[in-house]
């Protein structure tokens, strides 16, 4: 995964966790955070599919340090590369599965379009 996606996808689930506790409105928090990468596009992306990931784990996504990435943002990225299959390491029933794979290849493709540069 290139360096510059991985970190929007790493600040992403931050300020989503942060705005989740918060009770703040999770999309306008994340639009603020990812305006820095010219990404905030993804703000709708990134709400959806760490939504998915938590009804899929059955908790709540713990969000890492400025040391560290946590399990959970290791995991995420790991299903995004594409070197994780969601459905080998979070057990859910076949629907959730359904809507956490589509989720993922959303965002892949908008990750990639906002990224692209021409």
């Amino acid at each position: 995964m290139p360096l510059v996606t991985a970190e929007i996808t790493t600040v992403a689930i931050r300020c989503w966790r942060l705005a989740r506790d918060a009770g703040a409105p999770a999309q306008r928090r994340l639009y603020a955070a990812l305006v820095q990468f010219e990404a905030g596009v993804l703000a709708p992306v990134f709400d959806a599919l760490l939504a998915a990931c938590e009804a899929a784990l059955g908790r709540r996504i713990e969000a890492g340090t400025t040391i560290a990435r946590s399990d959970d943002e290791r995991l995420v990225l790991a299903m995004l590369d594409g070197s994780q299959a969601s459905r080998g390491r979070i057990g859910c029933d076949a629907g959730t599965a359904s809507v956490l794979d589509g989720a993922i290849r959303s965002t892949r493709i908008m990750l990639s379009l906002a990224t692209a540069r021409t």
